[in-house]
């Protein structure tokens, strides 16, 4: 391999980690941010912002958009993230912020993983092995061995489980999207259809201004400019140059920093076994990472 393709791919898992700092710190910015506003005005109002904060960036660029008939593969995408996000919102309302955290991110790259196997009738050996250490880094983040299978089942965490469905059926749709729609057209009119299309559930009206204080726009940022308008961006942007079964994998990362913030910020529980679990979830990334080559 050449040294400038090397330094590519270092920038690429640069980029994807830090994108998955600010996703594993959103789960404890939208269980603060959930006690303010209701739902279906936070997922109107983070994607707003989002189409709003990419809006220079397309303008700048001068993208072409794409054709009324490539439209299909936005709006499938588009539903998808306002599904997601509606389940996002309400398992960490419901649900531990950090307990979401692993679960969603545990599962997503098993989920995705198949679903690819499934397209493309196979499976890499290395992809087997990672996924399956990764699992076990968040089940012993999750310490099952003392709580039990039941406790991802009990009604909270279902939230959390459609989640996960939902994110790795989306992967899969970024994948072959952005073969035909440049990647940064892709994801600001994604923004832009998901909030047109939570838009009818939306009560602007029911916002209380006066409750609104420092604590929820930090957060809001968070939530919306940080983990979106940056982290789901660099995640759309890679999948089609790594592939959906590889850039899933990164997700292995964000159960143990998940539960890191949530202990500081929410005070929910944290153990030794989240740094040993955190640990193989790294290792997983490296395996399923130690071929470049794309799906």
């Amino acid at each position: 391999m050449k040294d400038s393709d090397q330094l590519n791919y270092s920038k690429i898992y640069f980029w994807m980690f830090v994108a998955m700092v600010s996703w594993a710190t959103a789960w404890s910015s939208a269980k603060v941010i959930g006690q303010y506003v209701s739902f279906y005005n936070l997922v109107f109002l983070r994607f707003f912002f989002g189409f709003v904060s990419l809006l220079p960036f397309v303008l700048l660029r001068k993208k072409t958009i794409p054709k009324i008939g490539d439209l299909k593969y936005i709006f499938i995408p588009s539903i998808l993230f306002f599904v997601y996000n509606i389940f996002f919102f309400k398992g960490t309302y419901y649900g531990l912020a950090g307990e979401g955290g692993v679960l969603v991110t545990t599962l997503n790259p098993l989920i995705t993983i198949i679903l690819m196997s499934l397209i493309r009738k196979k499976i890499s050996v290395n992809d087997i092995f990672g996924v399956c250490l990764g699992l076990i880094g968040g089940f012993i983040i999750m310490d099952l061995w003392n709580k039990g299978i039941v406790s991802i089942i009990h009604s909270n965490n279902l939230y959390f489980i459609f989640c996960s469905i939902a994110w790795g059926v989306m992967t899969i749709f970024f994948n072959y999207s952005m073969n035909r729609i440049d990647p940064y057209v892709f994801i600001f009119l994604c923004y832009f259809f998901t909030a047109i299309i939570s838009w009818p559930f939306t009560d602007l009206g029911d916002l209380d201004f006066k409750r609104l204080d420092l604590k929820f726009y930090l957060n809001f940022f968070l939530v919306s400019i940080g983990a979106m308008s940056f982290g789901t961006s660099v995640y759309i942007y890679v999948t089609p140059l790594l592939g959906p079964s590889k850039v899933s994998v990164f997700i292995f990362c964000v159960p143990f920093i998940a539960m890191s913030t949530a202990y500081v910020f929410l005070n929910e529980p944290f153990s030794f076994n989240v740094g040993i679990g955190g640990l193989l979830s790294l290792v997983a990334i490296y395996i399923v990472n130690k071929n470049k080559s794309s799906d």
